[in-house]
């Protein structure tokens, strides 16, 4: 009950928001100060203004007495001024909230202001900025300020908002106009000037139009982040889906109105004109509710859980489309661009029949066959199988200690027929009815899923000799074997670092770990975003006994730059070399999960140079990996292959600086391969 009384709070004071915006730009574009006839319906439309602005600090009060009755689980909190305070104060939620009351209280007396003072235009104006102001406020609270707080973030949100308030705000407004009885209704010329106000909106309202689907495209990708199969997976997806479709019949419904404008202005007989008028204004009563239902599923929206967080467990089709697993096969490009060339021209016999004058019917029917055949013959190619499983998300994160304990099951179940690289080179391979995929080199776990990668490792591939894993295998022991394949697939693209960075270009997303120093110390790499640099040590010993040391002596300058130093064993020490290694050592040797470390970040050896794809394979003795703040792998320096590189330190010190001046913020890489 209570998330209900919520729903309806939140619907109503955006509604009532949208409306003083939408109204106030109606008037200020279409007012001239000169037209007696207008000023009924619009002392009419403006007697509402003040119960609008009214009710949404209203509806901001009641949204947050429920959030504290959901947040303390009882009702009796609502008495209690410290838990008000506790949630106004202390939390993000509640500082934002006071914002939008802030914001909706000078709305309310700008209204109070404009219903004072002499009908002028400037008031329209006054108002309607003022009335964006909350809305400005309440994309604080929305999905993509929740990610990132900041104007690139919130700007498009806010936007959307803006652009849907000055259309379905002016609806109410329209309405008005066209049912307005006054004396010059009854003379042809009072009547052109009425529907050229309103055809001077509607030429405003069809690029407002444009800008909202442009800003929601912009929002939607931002929030499903490359995760857009949970549009028919999710509820998110479901109301996000249902909201465009509403949206889809809203367009069609004004290019209807649109098209009663001229017909109007040129209608030479009253009953024609009453017929038009009577038709127009059906048409946007239907608009005006179907956008009230649409601001209804948009608040739904806004607290529903965000895509990429909402889990897909059984995906409902035996397909999906995958441009990057198609695109290479024969014909599909050359299908696809058919397809495309049959919507465009979709596009344009839709524009034509519009200056044609075309029947309602023909008008949707010809576009509309055009728009399926398109689609039937541009989306058949890039579909590809899919499972149950195929965006489900992995059990376990991409870590060290998964990716090495995946490498020891691949040694034990997988290497006689993949390879021990993964280039399906295997002793067996041979012996095959079917061709193995090259693991290491093609972008085999790009074109696929690590859903994909799961279902084939649990059930095998039908028709192929890939047996199932799911009597002998745990979930964890499959999802690390996932994880294995996409370290080694990482760890080839690897190849492109060396010891010097590429400014602004963040690619390669090394596994994560956490640690225990020979110090005392703990924690993980991902503790160190946004703060320091890590320079990661994967050593031999006593082979780079003279590095580390150098290290040392050079700490302090490390030290300055924000940099943390991780020393990795590549193997067990004993206590004696443990003593050797960390004596006065400012930075820790890392003794916990140190060998899963030094062989999952191994795989990132290879260099252009030395693609080291031959056999096994041969392991360097020292490697160093820079990782920037965001969690990006950025340089390496192999003494072997690079030879003097960083034993220079003013060199390693010049690469630090240049990622220390980088401006560019990058999104943190995600914990769990994708």
């Amino acid at each position: 009950m209570i998330e209900v009384i919520a729903a309806i709070a939140r619907w109503f004071q955006l509604v009532a928001n949208l409306v003083l915006l939408g109204s106030c730009v109606f008037l200020a574009i279409t007012s001239t100060g000169k037209r007696v006839y207008t000023a009924a319906w619009i002392e009419r439309l403006e007697r509402f203004f003040p119960w609008l602005a009214v009710s949404i600090p209203l509806g901001l009060l009641i949204i947050l007495t429920t959030t504290i009755v959901q947040i303390t689980g009882n009702i009796s909190g609502l008495w209690q001024q410290e838990v008000w305070l506790g949630i106004v104060r202390d939390t993000q939620v509640g500082q934002i909230w006071v914002w939008r009351v802030a914001s909706a209280m000078l709305l309310l007396a700008a209204v109070i202001y404009l219903r004072k003072t002499s009908k002028a235009r400037w008031r329209y104006i006054l108002c309607a900025v003022s009335a964006t102001l909350p809305l400005i406020a309440s994309s604080l609270a929305s999905h993509t300020a929740a990610e990132e707080l900041s104007v690139t973030a919130i700007m498009p949100y806010a936007l959307h908002l803006i652009f849907a308030g000055i259309w379905f705000g002016a609806l109410p407004a329209f309405l008005l106009l066209m049912y307005e009885n006054h004396k010059y209704d009854k003379d042809k010329q009072g009547n052109n000037l009425k529907f050229e106000t309103l055809k001077r909106f509607s030429s405003v309202a069809l690029p407002v139009m444009l800008l909202i689907i442009l800003t929601g495209i912009i929002v939607g990708d931002r929030i499903f982040d490359d995760y857009y199969a949970a549009l028919v997976a999710t509820p998110y997806g479901w109301m996000l889906c249902a909201k465009i479709f509403l949206l889809g019949i809203i367009l069609l419904i004004a290019v209807r109105v649109r098209a009663y404008l001229p017909m109007l202005i040129n209608s030479q007989q009253a009953a024609d004109d009453s017929l038009s008028r009577l038709s127009m204004r059906k048409w946007v009563r239907i608009e005006f509710i179907l956008a009230l239902i649409l601001v209804m599923l948009a608040t739904l929206i806004t607290n529903t859980t965000p895509v990429k967080y909402a889990l897909i467990e059984n995906w409902p089709f035996p397909f999906r489309f995958s441009i990057a697993a198609t695109w290479n096969q024969p014909n599909v490009a050359t299908q696809v661009w058919i397809g495309l060339a049959i919507l465009v021209l979709a596009v344009g016999l839709l524009k034509l029949g519009q200056s044609l004058k075309w029947g309602l019917k023909r008008l949707i029917s010809i576009p509309a066959i055009l728009f399926v055949s398109g689609l039937a013959v541009a989306l058949p190619p890039l579909a590809i199988q899919a499972y149950p499983e195929t965006y489900r998300r992995p059990l376990v994160p991409f870590d060290a200690v998964s990716v090495a304990n995946g490498a020891t099951l691949y040694a034990e179940h997988c290497v006689e027929c993949h390879g021990p690289q993964g280039k399906g080179n295997g002793i067996k391979s041979r012996t095959l009815s079917t061709r193995l995929p090259d693991l290491l080199t093609e972008p085999h776990t790009t074109e696929h899923t690590p859903g994909d990668f799961y279902n084939w490792l649990t059930y095998g591939m039908v028709n192929t000799d890939m047996p199932g894993y799911v009597e002998k295998l745990s979930d964890e022991d499959r999802w690390d074997l996932v994880n294995f394949v996409h370290a080694l697939s990482r760890g080839y693209q690897a190849r492109i670092l060396s010891p010097e960075i590429i400014p602004n270009k963040a690619y390669v997303k090394p596994p994560v770990f956490s640690y225990t120093g020979h110090d005392g110390s703990s924690g993980a790499l991902q503790d160190f975003r946004e703060h320091k640099t890590v320079l990661l040590v994967v050593f031999s010993w006593p082979q780079s006994k003279d590095r580390i040391e150098q290290l040392r002596a050079a700490y302090s300058r490390l030290h300055e730059q924000h940099v943390a130093v991780l020393a990795v064993p590549n193997r067990d020490l004993s206590a004696d070399e443990l003593a050797q290694v960390a004596q006065e050592l400012p930075f820790p040797v890392i003794t916990q999960s140190a060998t899963e470390i030094a062989n999952s970040y191994s795989l990132s050896r290879r260099t252009l140079s030395h693609p080291d794809i031959i056999g096994r394979g041969t392991i360097p003795e020292h490697m160093e990996f820079l990782i920037d703040r965001y969690g990006y792998l950025r340089a390496r320096w192999i003494p072997s292959i690079d030879q003097s590189g960083w034993s220079d330190i003013d060199q390693l010190n010049q690469q630090i600086s240049l990622l220390n001046r980088e401006n560019t913020k990058m999104p943190f890489p995600e914990d769990y391969v994708r």
